[in-house]
């Protein structure tokens, strides 16, 4: 069932990209029509034949040649996660030097509703272009899931460990939550 439209799920570099499966399930279970796009080292983690066949999309992590056709559907929605701390500081500042990027500063003139969950360490959070960059995104409509308690932040070294509290469900719910408000559905699930 894919009542709710095509939801872009971007994953970047980051432990916790290996259950990005997670959130294709229950985004599926939603309604959703689910694409995979990861940044070139978020590839690194991910399985890239089992979440095309889960899709049935191709999973893509660099722009196409010129002139082929898009092998996806165009995007109702994007979540990002995990989002690292370098993805949040080049898309804060309109870089789109990956495919990833590249579809995530388009989504804001395209008014996608877009939401990033960034997955990073104490010491990287603290610093304050992370700080700016969150702040910027959040300025311009991004739902960004960071902080006062919503994702566990966790000491150098130590992301792996912290996999089972990233918050998979709480994600698609707030996507529900704004996907219906913007486009004047009622909330499915």
């Amino acid at each position: 069932m894919t009542d709710q439209g095509v939801l872009y799920v971007i994953a970047c570099g980051s432990p916790i990209a290996r259950d990005v499966d997670v959130l294709v399930d229950l985004a599926q279970r939603d309604g959703w029509d689910v694409c995979v796009v990861t940044t070139p080292d978020g590839r690194k983690f991910v399985d890239v034949g089992e979440l095309a066949r889960l899709t049935g999309h191709p999973v893509r992590s660099a722009y196409k040649d010129p002139g082929d056709a898009d092998v996806l559907p165009p995007a109702d929605a994007i979540i990002v996660a995990p989002a690292t701390v370098n993805t949040l500081n080049k898309w804060a500042c309109g870089i789109a030097d990956t495919l990833a990027l590249g579809l995530l500063i388009e989504s804001y003139g395209l008014g996608l509703p877009t939401i990033a969950v960034p997955y990073t360490n104490i010491a990287m959070a603290a610093h304050p272009t992370v700080q700016e960059s969150v702040a910027r995104l959040r300025s311009w409509g991004v739902d960004v899931v960071f902080g006062d308690g919503e994702v566990t932040l966790h000491p150098p070294g130590t992301g792996e460990r912290h996999r089972a509290s990233f918050p998979w469900r709480t994600v698609l719910d707030r996507l529900r939550s704004r996907w219906s408000a913007e486009a004047g559905r009622p909330p499915v699930g």
